[in-house]
């Protein structure tokens, strides 16, 4: 079996320096549609959109956390640990938790410790659990979870793993938006440091069972929680505390994000995200076309 989980978890973890600059974090926020208001015909930037784009006013959204360092250690370094050696075209990610223990400076030089945190057996996949954690000489920053699905490497008889799944929100969402996502988005998603030519390669990703490249699930997992932020939080990225998801889908560049909130008490708002084919701004037309595809799910926002 190319997985030893045993093997994997026992691993020493890998401790490096990362770094990153008010550029990184500019591009990064370029990478997930900052910059634009698709619910404003104007070609004007909207000014609340500056303080993704400005270094005079930036500020950092948490979900930057999974590129910082150009993503080092992640979800490919993880690939590389001691018992494990799959097949890059048999990998999807699966799912993304992340804590953050206070906000993130603009720029800054921290110590990222990654590891094995779990590997799970699903029958026909395994999941590996890579764990970074982040601090610097003031610190802890944050807590990175990714959920590694490696298809045909499950079935021998280890733990299923928690299970993860939540019951669907209830009633009405509070808020509903939509995001486009630029034919090149993952093209521009990807100089933030996640290099797998699954999401730029047409050849690579017939080899991975899709008709054409796919957008990263982490640009994905950006774009939604800045809707959140921008909507329900007031811009205010220091009112993250966690955010947790799971891939339920793929979004392929040019497609039109439906992302739903709903309010579930103090300081917790769940989230469902579907792709759509072609559909504008609600602004611009009151038409849901076609049934939104899943894409995020069981997807939850903690804030203060």
């Amino acid at each position: 079996m190319p997985i030893d989980a045993a093997k994997a978890v026992a691993a020493e973890p890998r401790t490096g320096e990362i770094s990153w600059t008010t550029k990184d974090v500019q591009l990064y926020h370029l990478g997930i549609g900052a910059g634009s208001d698709p619910d404003k015909d104007s070609p004007a930037t909207d000014p609340d959109e500056l303080r993704y784009t400005l270094e005079s006013r930036l500020h950092v959204l948490p979900s930057f956390a999974t590129v910082a360092g150009a993503g080092s250690p992640g979800v490919i370094s993880g690939l590389s640990m001691p018992g494990v050696d799959v097949d890059l075209a048999k990998v999807l990610h699966g799912g993304q938790s992340l804590q953050i223990h206070r906000p993130i400076p603009v720029a800054g030089t921290a110590t990222a410790t990654g590891r094995i945190a779990a590997v799970y057996d699903k029958g026909k996949a395994a999941v590996l659990v890579m764990r970074t954690e982040v601090a610097d000489a003031e610190g802890p920053l944050w807590t990175n979870d990714a959920q590694i699905f490696v298809r045909g490497e499950g079935g021998w008889g280890g733990d299923r793993g928690p299970a993860t799944r939540l019951e669907p929100p209830a009633g009405e969402p509070d808020r509903t938006v939509e995001r486009p996502v630029r034919p090149d988005q993952a093209l521009l998603y990807r100089l933030s440091g996640d290099w797998n030519p699954l999401h730029a390669d047409p050849e690579f990703a017939k080899l991975a069972g899709f008709d054409r490249p796919i957008l990263h699930g982490l640009c994905t997992y950006g774009i939604t929680l800045k809707a959140v932020v921008d909507t329900l939080l007031g811009g205010d990225v220091s009112r993250v505390r966690s955010y947790t998801t799971r891939f339920a889908g793929v979004v392929f560049p040019g497609e039109t994000l439906r992302i739903r909130m709903w309010r579930e008490g103090e300081g917790r708002v769940r989230v469902a995200v579907g792709a759509v084919m072609g559909v504008p701004p609600l602004e611009r037309s009151r038409e849901w076309g076609r049934a939104g595809a899943p894409v995020l799910a069981d997807t939850v926002v903690q804030h203060s």
